[in-house]
């Protein structure tokens, strides 16, 4: 074991236990940092303190924080799965890979539990025991299938107290809802019709046809005509949504498909959940940190399956790592056999690679959108900075010159990740020296924030400043002398990208392939790219507007080419009539001579 462990997590190590079960890494202040399984408690955590140990950036800053470990000992390595996901999501531990569900779109949540259960459209799914369905794609279709329901099923999706005190409304006396607000709904029929619905969402439409009709021979046996009625209409309605679904295929009859998409350590995975051989369902979930490729399914399946039933037969595009322990743990939560499978052709790898398209469609909306709209680089600089708020507006500086020449300074701005471009600056520099940068910079830098103080405009969240430590300084000593201490500013060095918080001491060194850092570099290029395009533009004319424009005839086009011919103006003065007349013409060239000779 490595010397430098705290003492607590030496004396853990000591008297771990070669029993499965479950560990929980906890950082000084008592919270929990990670939360892991074993088959082998005393293998698996020793593992991560040993001298030779070679851990991923993520888990190697995990256990550089560990102040203590607890254990708990499990009668199996499937209790200990299941114990794993039960801890994660009652502490959410920030190193460990969270399944993060797409909450854009609206689910059905049926909290079929209650004695009289009602249907309500909710946006964020949770773990409380009560049925969800969907997301439903567009959001339409929920708010049109909750309409749906009271009107042929009978049950409530309204959010009025069922204490058979109140005063039925509307849709009882419609006959679209039984009423159990009002106390009018027979308890057995509104859980016949609940079962009805449940059967509907979940698209068994071949059960629920079955139901119904022999529902409708009865009440037709009984004379019960009305009621026969009722079910006749809803036979239909459940046949003519049936044929209107999605996508269809045969032979494909209850299974869930598995397909993910990843770039880096960001990744996508779609599931489709197919009944009766038709899509019923779609869910997309993201991963910043994905898990390693090999242990990827290991943990999405888990996560997933341990609050959701699982079908027959899951369709993964290869096999999870621990595939035994895998089907164990869904047969487990079934009561019945789940069979993991990976094919390589026929339907269900046709149905496999279309999963796989639209993970792939749904990486890109998730991932590149977002970091194109940089709501995600903004997050992850604010974290990777440890600024207290998003920086949603920042300033960049940089100073561009040659040997001192035509000095310009420029400022970019940056909102929500965008470039904009109405609020660009270009500085003419006054007081600094020639190649001064430090000065420039501290010029820039007080002379912009002094106007704003001065007319009471807002202040950037971040101020970024090209260069290195002694950049750094003068933009902080400009904001000293105007009272903006407090104001945040950073400095990004080119060699190695460093990011330097602090005039003295360590750089800050963000991931080479994370959204911040492409942030911060590109407010960097941009404002590089700025006042080098002035700088430029500004010597430009600088030269042009030599002796050579001040001569009759000679306008900046011959002017350039000149310049372009001689290399310089002194050069031009210099030259005899005849190298002048090699590169403007005889006339030309008598007429720059003579003016010269004057």
């Amino acid at each position: 074991m490595r010397d430098d462990l705290p003492p607590a997590v030496t004396e853990t190590l000591a008297r771990m236990p070669a029993q499965p079960g479950c560990y929980l890494m906890r950082g000084a202040a008592g919270d929990v940092l990670y939360v892991g399984k074993a088959r082998s408690l005393r293998a698996r955590v020793r593992s991560y303190f040993q001298p030779s140990a070679r851990h991923a950036p993520r888990i190697a800053s995990m256990v550089a924080e560990v102040a203590s470990i607890d254990v708990i000992v499990t009668g199996s390595e499937i209790e200990a799965l299941v114990l794993e996901n039960n801890l994660i999501k009652e502490h959410r531990p920030r190193y460990n890979v969270l399944l993060r569900d797409d909450k854009n779109f609206p689910y059905l949540k049926l909290d079929h539990r209650s004695e009289f259960p009602r249907v309500v459209l909710v946006r964020r799914p949770r773990a409380d025991g009560a049925l969800y369905f969907g997301p439903f794609l567009p959001a339409s279709h929920a708010r049109r299938t909750l309409r749906m329901i009271p009107r042929f099923f009978g049950v409530a999706s309204c959010h009025i107290r069922f204490d058979g005190h109140q005063r039925p409304c509307l849709y009882w006396h419609l006959d679209q809802c039984l009423a159990p607000c009002a106390g009018k709904a027979d308890p057995a029929e509104y859980r016949e019709r609940v079962d009805q619905v449940r059967l509907f969402l979940e698209g068994r439409d071949r059960e629920l046809l079955a139901e119904l009709e022999r529902r409708m021979t009865e009440a037709s046996g009984e004379l019960a005509f009305e009621k026969a009625a009722r079910y006749r209409d809803m036979i239909r309605t459940v046949r003519s949504l049936g044929e209107r679904r999605q996508m269809s295929s045969v032979g494909l009859e209850h299974l869930d498909f598995w397909a993910e998409y990843r770039e880096g350590d960001e990744a996508a995975v779609e599931l489709f959940r197919m009944r009766e051989g038709r899509v019923i369902g779609r869910r997309e979930f993201t991963f910043a940190e994905a898990p390693e490729v090999e242990a990827f399914y290991d943990v999405v399946l888990a996560q997933f399956y341990a609050d959701e039933e699982p079908p027959p037969e899951i369709v993964l595009p290869r096999m999870p790592r621990e595939q035994a322990l895998i089907e164990r743990f869904l047969s487990g939560r079934r009561g019945r056999s789940v069979r993991l499978v990976a094919p390589t052709r026929g339907e269900r790898r046709r149905m496999l690679d279309l999963v796989a398209k639209n993970a792939r469609l749904a990486f890109e909306s998730r991932f590149r959108a977002r970091h194109a709209h940089g709501v995600l680089a903004l997050e992850e600089l604010r974290d990777g900075l440890g600024l207290d708020d998003v920086p949603f507006r920042i300033e960049g500086f940089d100073v561009s010159h040659l040997g001192g020449e035509q000095p310009r300074a420029s400022m970019v701005v940056f909102e929500g990740g965008r470039p904009k471009k109405a609020d660009y600056r270009i500085y003419r520099l006054r007081g600094a020296g020639p190649g001064d940068d430090y000065r420039a910079m501290r010029e820039v830098v007080g002379r912009r924030y002094a106007r704003l103080a001065r007319e009471g405009k807002r202040l950037p969240d971040l101020v970024l400043i090209d260069g290195g430590k002694g950049q750094l300084a003068a933009a902080r000593r400009a904001l000293a002398d105007l009272g903006l201490e407090a104001l945040p500013v950073i400095s990004l060095a080119k060699r190695e990208e460093e990011i330097f918080l602090e005039c003295s001491g360590e750089p800050v060194l963000l991931d080479r392939h994370s959204a911040a850092l492409r942030l911060v570099q590109q407010v960097r290029d941009e404002a590089h790219r700025f006042a080098i395009s002035h700088h430029r533009r500004a010597r430009s004319r600088s030269r042009l507007s030599s002796p050579l424009t001040r001569i009759p005839g000679i306008g900046p086009t011959t002017a350039r080419r000149l310049l372009e011919q001689f290399g310089s103006p002194d050069a031009v003065l210099a030259a005899s009539e005849e190298a002048l007349a090699a590169a403007v013409g005889p006339a030309r060239a008598r007429k720059i001579r003579e003016a010269l000779d004057r």
